[in-house]
Protein backbone atom coordinates (compact mmCIF):
# COMPACT_ATOMS: atom_id res chain seq x y z
CA UNK A 1 0.00 0.00 0.00
CA UNK A 2 1.29 3.44 -0.96
CA UNK A 3 0.16 6.31 1.25
CA UNK A 4 0.76 9.57 -0.58
CA UNK A 5 0.63 12.91 1.20
CA UNK A 6 -0.77 15.80 -0.85
CA UNK A 7 0.22 19.32 0.26
CA UNK A 8 -0.77 22.57 -1.45
CA UNK A 9 1.38 25.56 -0.53
CA UNK A 10 1.69 29.25 -1.35
CA UNK A 11 4.72 31.31 -0.25
CA UNK A 12 5.21 29.51 3.06
CA UNK A 13 8.61 27.92 2.66
CA UNK A 14 9.37 28.08 6.38
CA UNK A 15 6.11 26.47 7.46
CA UNK A 16 6.30 23.93 4.64
CA UNK A 17 9.79 22.84 5.73
CA UNK A 18 8.46 22.35 9.27
CA UNK A 19 5.54 20.28 7.95
CA UNK A 20 7.86 18.07 5.88
CA UNK A 21 10.15 17.54 8.88
CA UNK A 22 7.24 16.29 10.97
CA UNK A 23 6.12 14.00 8.15
CA UNK A 24 9.63 12.51 8.13
CA UNK A 25 9.35 11.86 11.87
CA UNK A 26 6.09 9.93 11.54
CA UNK A 27 6.41 6.14 11.66
CA UNK A 28 5.82 4.11 8.50
CA UNK A 29 3.41 1.19 9.04
CA UNK A 30 4.50 -2.29 8.07
CA UNK A 31 3.85 -3.11 4.44
CA UNK A 32 3.36 0.55 3.45
CA UNK A 33 5.36 3.09 1.47
CA UNK A 34 5.10 6.84 2.13
CA UNK A 35 5.41 9.40 -0.64
CA UNK A 36 4.80 13.16 -0.69
CA UNK A 37 3.52 15.36 -3.53
CA UNK A 38 3.64 19.13 -3.04
CA UNK A 39 1.69 21.47 -5.32
CA UNK A 40 3.44 24.85 -5.25
CA UNK A 41 0.75 27.40 -6.05
CA UNK A 42 2.05 30.69 -7.53
CA UNK A 43 5.02 30.65 -5.14
CA UNK A 44 7.57 33.47 -5.31
CA UNK A 45 9.53 32.85 -2.13
CA UNK A 46 12.03 30.06 -1.49
CA UNK A 47 9.49 27.24 -1.87
CA UNK A 48 10.80 25.96 -5.22
CA UNK A 49 14.40 25.92 -4.00
CA UNK A 50 13.38 24.03 -0.85
CA UNK A 51 11.48 21.44 -2.86
CA UNK A 52 14.24 21.00 -5.45
CA UNK A 53 16.69 20.34 -2.63
CA UNK A 54 14.34 17.78 -1.06
CA UNK A 55 13.60 16.09 -4.39
CA UNK A 56 17.28 15.93 -5.46
CA UNK A 57 18.73 14.72 -2.16
CA UNK A 58 16.59 12.04 -0.55
CA UNK A 59 18.55 11.59 2.66
CA UNK A 60 18.16 8.46 4.76
CA UNK A 61 15.19 8.77 7.11
CA UNK A 62 13.28 11.08 4.77
CA UNK A 63 10.24 10.19 2.71
CA UNK A 64 10.32 10.75 -1.02
CA UNK A 65 9.11 14.21 -2.10
CA UNK A 66 7.95 15.21 -5.59
CA UNK A 67 6.58 18.61 -6.50
CA UNK A 68 4.66 20.32 -9.26
CA UNK A 69 4.16 24.00 -10.01
CA UNK A 70 0.72 25.53 -10.57
CA UNK A 71 1.10 29.21 -11.56
CA UNK A 72 -2.62 30.08 -11.50
CA UNK A 73 -3.48 31.40 -8.02
CA UNK A 74 -6.05 29.44 -6.06
CA UNK A 75 -5.82 26.35 -3.88
CA UNK A 76 -8.46 24.57 -5.95
CA UNK A 77 -6.35 25.09 -9.08
CA UNK A 78 -3.36 23.54 -7.32
CA UNK A 79 -5.43 20.58 -6.09
CA UNK A 80 -6.92 19.92 -9.50
CA UNK A 81 -3.50 20.04 -11.17
CA UNK A 82 -2.08 17.65 -8.58
CA UNK A 83 -4.82 15.01 -8.69
CA UNK A 84 -3.79 13.42 -12.06
CA UNK A 85 -0.19 13.24 -10.79
CA UNK A 86 -1.03 11.18 -7.71
CA UNK A 87 0.38 7.65 -7.50
CA UNK A 88 -0.73 6.49 -4.08
CA UNK A 89 -3.45 4.03 -3.23
CA UNK A 90 -4.41 6.21 -0.25
CA UNK A 91 -4.18 10.00 -0.45
CA UNK A 92 -3.61 11.92 2.80
CA UNK A 93 -4.26 15.65 2.60
CA UNK A 94 -2.06 17.80 4.84
CA UNK A 95 -2.02 21.60 4.99
CA UNK A 96 1.32 23.41 4.86
CA UNK A 97 0.77 24.84 8.35
CA UNK A 98 0.06 21.49 10.01
CA UNK A 99 2.21 18.92 11.76
CA UNK A 100 1.21 15.29 11.70
CA UNK A 101 1.31 13.12 14.79
CA UNK A 102 4.10 10.55 14.90
CA UNK A 103 1.48 7.80 14.64
CA UNK A 104 -0.37 9.48 11.76
CA UNK A 105 0.45 6.99 8.98
CA UNK A 106 -0.03 3.99 11.27
CA UNK A 107 -3.49 5.35 12.17
CA UNK A 108 -4.37 5.67 8.48
CA UNK A 109 -3.28 2.11 7.78
CA UNK A 110 -5.31 0.88 10.76
CA UNK A 111 -8.41 2.76 9.60
CA UNK A 112 -8.14 1.25 6.12
CA UNK A 113 -7.76 -2.22 7.66
CA UNK A 114 -10.69 -1.81 10.08
CA UNK A 115 -13.08 -0.14 7.65
CA UNK A 116 -12.32 -1.56 4.19
CA UNK A 117 -15.74 -0.55 2.85
CA UNK A 118 -15.11 3.12 3.59
CA UNK A 119 -13.67 5.24 0.78
CA UNK A 120 -12.77 8.32 2.83
CA UNK A 121 -11.49 8.89 6.35
CA UNK A 122 -10.93 11.87 8.61
CA UNK A 123 -9.54 12.51 12.07
CA UNK A 124 -8.76 15.25 14.53
CA UNK A 125 -7.22 18.66 13.90
CA UNK A 126 -6.12 20.31 17.15
CA UNK A 127 -4.54 23.74 17.65
CA UNK A 128 -0.82 23.41 18.37
CA UNK A 129 -1.02 25.66 21.43
CA UNK A 130 2.24 27.19 22.64
CA UNK A 131 1.08 28.53 26.00
CA UNK A 132 1.56 32.14 24.85
CA UNK A 133 -1.92 32.51 23.33
CA UNK A 134 -4.45 34.90 24.94
CA UNK A 135 -6.83 33.47 27.53
CA UNK A 136 -9.97 34.11 25.45
CA UNK A 137 -9.12 31.29 23.01
CA UNK A 138 -9.80 28.82 25.83
CA UNK A 139 -13.03 30.56 26.91
CA UNK A 140 -16.01 28.20 27.26
CA UNK A 141 -18.55 30.81 28.36
CA UNK A 142 -21.64 31.94 26.49
CA UNK A 143 -19.49 34.48 24.61
CA UNK A 144 -16.80 32.08 23.44
CA UNK A 145 -15.60 32.76 19.91
CA UNK A 146 -16.60 29.84 17.70
CA UNK A 147 -15.29 28.58 15.43
CA UNK A 148 -11.83 29.47 16.69
CA UNK A 149 -9.53 31.31 14.28
CA UNK A 150 -7.23 28.27 14.53
CA UNK A 151 -8.81 25.29 12.71
CA UNK A 152 -10.14 22.75 15.16
CA UNK A 153 -11.95 19.50 14.34
CA UNK A 154 -12.60 17.13 17.21
CA UNK A 155 -15.64 14.86 17.34
CA UNK A 156 -14.43 12.94 20.38
CA UNK A 157 -13.01 9.48 20.84
CA UNK A 158 -15.72 7.37 19.21
CA UNK A 159 -15.72 6.19 15.60
CA UNK A 160 -18.43 7.91 13.53
CA UNK A 161 -19.91 7.62 10.07
CA UNK A 162 -19.77 11.18 8.77
CA UNK A 163 -23.02 12.29 7.19
CA UNK A 164 -25.00 10.42 9.81
CA UNK A 165 -23.24 11.96 12.82
CA UNK A 166 -21.01 14.96 13.42
CA UNK A 167 -20.18 17.98 11.32
CA UNK A 168 -18.40 17.69 8.00
CA UNK A 169 -14.59 17.65 7.97
CA UNK A 170 -12.49 20.16 6.09
CA UNK A 171 -9.68 19.25 3.74
CA UNK A 172 -6.84 19.69 6.25
CA UNK A 173 -7.00 16.12 7.55
CA UNK A 174 -8.92 14.26 4.88
CA UNK A 175 -7.79 10.81 3.72
CA UNK A 176 -9.28 9.11 0.69
CA UNK A 177 -8.81 6.27 -1.73
CA UNK A 178 -7.46 7.69 -4.98
CA UNK A 179 -10.36 6.52 -7.15
CA UNK A 180 -12.73 8.80 -5.19
CA UNK A 181 -11.55 11.73 -7.32
CA UNK A 182 -12.79 10.03 -10.49
CA UNK A 183 -16.27 9.61 -8.99
CA UNK A 184 -16.63 12.96 -7.21
CA UNK A 185 -14.85 15.24 -9.66
CA UNK A 186 -12.48 18.18 -9.16
CA UNK A 187 -12.48 20.88 -6.50
CA UNK A 188 -14.55 23.96 -7.28
CA UNK A 189 -12.42 26.82 -8.57
CA UNK A 190 -15.22 29.22 -7.59
CA UNK A 191 -14.42 28.46 -3.95
CA UNK A 192 -11.34 28.23 -1.78
CA UNK A 193 -8.48 30.57 -0.89
CA UNK A 194 -6.38 32.43 -3.40
CA UNK A 195 -3.03 33.33 -1.92
CA UNK A 196 -3.44 33.81 1.81
CA UNK A 197 -6.94 35.25 1.83
CA UNK A 198 -9.47 33.71 4.18
CA UNK A 199 -11.93 32.31 1.67
CA UNK A 200 -12.71 28.62 1.90
CA UNK A 201 -15.43 26.17 1.13
CA UNK A 202 -13.78 24.12 -1.60
CA UNK A 203 -13.24 21.24 0.82
CA UNK A 204 -16.78 21.36 2.26
CA UNK A 205 -18.21 21.41 -1.24
CA UNK A 206 -16.09 18.37 -2.18
CA UNK A 207 -17.12 16.42 0.92
CA UNK A 208 -20.80 17.21 0.34
CA UNK A 209 -20.58 16.01 -3.26
CA UNK A 210 -18.78 12.86 -2.08
CA UNK A 211 -21.60 12.03 0.34
CA UNK A 212 -24.21 12.65 -2.36
CA UNK A 213 -22.25 10.34 -4.67
CA UNK A 214 -22.45 7.58 -2.06
CA UNK A 215 -18.93 7.68 -0.62
CA UNK A 216 -18.61 6.43 2.96
CA UNK A 217 -16.60 8.69 5.28
CA UNK A 218 -15.38 7.33 8.61
CA UNK A 219 -14.11 9.52 11.45
CA UNK A 220 -11.19 7.70 13.12
CA UNK A 221 -9.81 9.79 16.03
CA UNK A 222 -6.20 8.48 15.95
CA UNK A 223 -5.70 10.14 12.54
CA UNK A 224 -4.30 13.27 14.17
CA UNK A 225 -2.84 16.55 12.92
CA UNK A 226 -2.00 19.78 14.73
CA UNK A 227 -2.49 23.26 13.26
CA UNK A 228 0.24 25.81 13.90
CA UNK A 229 -0.86 28.74 16.07
CA UNK A 230 0.05 31.98 14.30
CA UNK A 231 -0.54 34.86 16.69
CA UNK A 232 -1.68 37.21 13.94
CA UNK A 233 -4.78 34.98 13.78
CA UNK A 234 -5.63 35.96 17.35
CA UNK A 235 -6.41 39.62 16.68
CA UNK A 236 -9.87 41.18 16.37
CA UNK A 237 -9.12 42.24 12.79
CA UNK A 238 -8.39 38.65 11.78
CA UNK A 239 -11.47 37.34 13.62
CA UNK A 240 -13.71 39.74 11.72
CA UNK A 241 -12.12 39.07 8.33
CA UNK A 242 -12.23 35.30 8.74
CA UNK A 243 -15.80 35.30 10.02
CA UNK A 244 -16.88 37.37 7.00
CA UNK A 245 -15.00 35.33 4.38
CA UNK A 246 -15.84 31.86 5.70
CA UNK A 247 -19.50 32.73 6.26
CA UNK A 248 -19.69 34.02 2.70
CA UNK A 249 -18.11 30.85 1.29
CA UNK A 250 -20.33 28.53 3.33
CA UNK A 251 -23.47 30.42 2.32
CA UNK A 252 -22.56 30.27 -1.37
CA UNK A 253 -22.51 26.47 -1.09
CA UNK A 254 -25.82 26.26 0.77
CA UNK A 255 -27.71 28.96 -1.14
CA UNK A 256 -27.34 27.37 -4.55
CA UNK A 257 -29.24 29.38 -7.15
CA UNK A 258 -31.54 31.19 -4.72
CA UNK A 259 -31.91 34.86 -5.60
CA UNK A 260 -32.56 37.73 -3.28
CA UNK A 261 -31.47 38.25 0.32
CA UNK A 262 -33.69 36.42 2.84
CA UNK A 263 -35.43 38.79 5.25
CA UNK A 264 -34.20 36.91 8.30
CA UNK A 265 -30.65 37.98 7.46
CA UNK A 266 -31.53 41.65 7.84
CA UNK A 267 -33.18 40.89 11.21
CA UNK A 268 -30.12 38.92 12.28
CA UNK A 269 -27.77 41.74 11.24
CA UNK A 270 -29.83 44.35 13.09
CA UNK A 271 -30.03 42.24 16.25
CA UNK A 272 -26.30 41.47 16.34
CA UNK A 273 -25.39 45.05 15.49
CA UNK A 274 -27.55 46.46 18.28
CA UNK A 275 -26.07 44.06 20.84
CA UNK A 276 -22.52 44.84 19.73
CA UNK A 277 -23.15 48.57 20.10
CA UNK A 278 -25.05 48.36 23.38
CA UNK A 279 -22.80 45.99 25.32
CA UNK A 280 -20.26 47.41 27.76
CA UNK A 281 -18.79 43.96 28.48
CA UNK A 282 -15.90 43.40 26.08
CA UNK A 283 -16.25 39.60 25.60
CA UNK A 284 -19.94 40.09 24.76
CA UNK A 285 -19.22 43.03 22.43
CA UNK A 286 -16.47 41.07 20.63
CA UNK A 287 -18.77 38.06 20.29
CA UNK A 288 -21.50 40.07 18.58
CA UNK A 289 -19.01 41.96 16.40
CA UNK A 290 -17.88 38.60 15.02
CA UNK A 291 -21.53 37.60 14.50
CA UNK A 292 -22.12 40.87 12.60
CA UNK A 293 -19.18 40.06 10.32
CA UNK A 294 -20.63 36.59 9.69
CA UNK A 295 -24.07 38.01 8.86
CA UNK A 296 -22.49 40.46 6.42
CA UNK A 297 -20.66 37.53 4.82
CA UNK A 298 -23.98 35.73 4.32
CA UNK A 299 -25.50 38.82 2.72
CA UNK A 300 -22.52 39.19 0.43
CA UNK A 301 -22.93 35.59 -0.74
CA UNK A 302 -26.53 36.24 -1.79
CA UNK A 303 -25.50 39.44 -3.57
CA UNK A 304 -22.94 37.47 -5.56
Amino acid sequence: MIIEVLICTHNRAGLLERTLEHIDQAACPAGAEIQVLVAANACRDGTHELLRTRADAQAEGRYRVRFIEEPTPGKSNALNTAIPQLRGDIIAMVDDDHRVDTGYFCAIAEAVRRFPDATMYCGKILPDWTGFEPAWVHDLSAYAIYPLPIPHYDLGEETLNIGEEGRLPGGGNLVLKRDVFARVGPFSTELGPQGHNLAGGEDTDFVQRALIAGERIVYWPPILQYHVVEHERLTLKYLLEKSFQRSSSATRIMAGTQRGIPRYLWRKLASYGFRALASLYWPEKRFYMVRVAAALGEIRAYLR
